[in-house]
């Protein structure tokens, strides 16, 4: 995850029918109807049809839109988030009072809705697996819009590849490259960073303004920026998340802008060729080593990974289907959850949740606490974890061979392609040997 505010900033802030936060929960008594207490039927007001969502917060608008599908007597049986080409379905919508939840994929979030007159909703987005309450209101209005409004200024051009520099507000920085596809005023693209992707962005350009969102049920991102007379440049970019994450960036136009090899970032102490650990499997009973007789001999994928994090869960929808297809030829994959509560009942249960919703094969065991230094101590044998997710290679005598650091998932396009190229390349070779 580039995890600017979910993994830089102490895991903050952080598909795909989606992913997963863990799951302590302090709802209130309409939120309760997430977990199936005293379901109601009238959800009419939660109308078929495409909404524009807005959340709002740090002064700032999040806007993203959603479709709703209606089944029987007009109940509704699904809603899409629309990030860009990216369409995440939800269907566990459940009412209870005057108000409706839907519950956020795997995360354990919830947008909580009730009617604010006609075609019209308002609510509020809440996440329940965070230490302080995390709630951010929620407002909606059916029928098809644009996510930013647009004046009759003429649009400058974002359209291009972009070396961008983010700055967090204690005043660190890091590299990121910026892809945009301009149609008019309309936008997509997205960020790559180091430790993964800000995924599916989509937006508008008025004038000189720059403004790109998305909501994947974890994340709330803002990006905003403006051009200057220079016209290699980008000045004055804010890059909101959530109820309090906010970076600036800038930005030249650069269509060879790219990042550290994702590949050199991290790797072994001195002296150390193995992975060395024991951990519970997320099913009760057992535990889950390299070293079990059904690794011996065969090439193995280590995942590290969190049922909170969308760019793990964009991988994780990689791997899936791609161990089915690919287990028949002597390679594994173990998945080692980091989850945010330190309670492993907990921890396990957001993680079954992921594998079953994401129709996940192959083994996961719950590592440790959602942060980079308890994944690095537990973990001994790695120089340090950068970055969720993070992928190491073992070759068929268990010793680490490559560790790649983060994710560059489907919305990056032609990265995404790369990155899969390279991973299928990694396999081949160590399969030959």
């Amino acid at each position: 995850m580039p995890v600017a505010f979910s993994f830089r900033k102490v895991l903050a802030g952080a598909g795909l029918a989606l992913a997963a936060a863990a799951c302590t929960s302090n709802s209130s008594s309409s939120e309760k109807a997430a977990s199936g207490e005293s379901a109601a039927t009238n959800t009419n007001y939660l109308k078929a049809g495409t909404w524009r969502g807005v959340l709002s917060t740090q002064g700032q608008e999040i806007p993203f839109l959603f479709e709703v599908e209606s089944g029987n007597n007009n109940q509704p049986v699904a809603v899409y988030l629309r990030n860009g080409a990216e369409k995440l379905k939800l269907d566990e919508i459940k009412a209870a009072g005057d108000s409706t939840t839907i519950r956020l994929g795997a995360f354990d979030a919830a947008l909580v809705v009730r009617a604010d007159g006609s075609d019209k909703l308002k609510g509020t987005w809440v996440k329940y697996d965070t230490k302080d309450p995390y709630r951010v209101p929620f407002t909606a209005t059916q029928g098809e819009q644009k996510l930013f409004p647009v004046s009759n200024a003429k649009p400058q051009s974002f359209d291009g590849t972009w070396a961008v520099t983010f700055k967090e507000d204690d005043g660190k920085t890091y590299p990121a490259v910026g892809i945009f596809k301009q149609n008019g005023t309309d936008v997509t693209g997205t960020f790559l960073t180091t430790t993964g992707d800000y995924r599916y962005l989509a937006g508008q350009v008025d004038g000189n303004t720059l403004k790109v969102s998305t909501f994947d049920g974890s994340h709330g991102f803002l990006f905003t920026a403006n051009r200057n007379s220079d016209i290699n440049t980008i000045i004055k970019g804010d890059f909101y998340s959530g109820k309090s994450g906010h970076e600036t960036w800038t930005g030249r136009l650069d269509a060879n802008a790219k990042l550290p090899d994702v590949n050199t970032l991290t790797g072994m102490k001195p002296g150390q060729k193995k992975l060395d650990f024991k951990f519970p499997n997320i099913y009760e009973g057992g535990v889950i080593s390299p070293s079990d007789p059904k690794y011996k001999g065969k090439v193995v994928v280590v995942q590290i990974l969190g049922s909170w994090c969308p760019n793990c869960m964009d991988e994780t929808n990689f791997l899936a289907p791609w161990y089915e297809k690919n287990k028949s030829r002597g390679v594994e994959i173990i998945g080692l959850g980091y989850e945010r509560s330190s309670d492993q009942k907990k921890a396990s249960e957001r993680l079954v949740k992921m594998r079953e919703r994401m129709h996940v094969g192959y083994d996961i065991a719950v590592a440790g606490v959602s942060n980079k230094d308890s994944a690095s101590k537990s973990l001994p044998q790695l120089a340090q974890v950068l970055a969720f997710p993070t992928t190491i290679f073992l070759d068929k005598k268990g010793e680490v061979r490559k560790i790649h650091t983060g994710f560059s998932g489907p919305g990056t396009g032609k990265y995404y392609d790369a990155e899969i190229a390279e991973f299928n390349r990694t396999i081949d070779e160590l399969l030959k040997e």
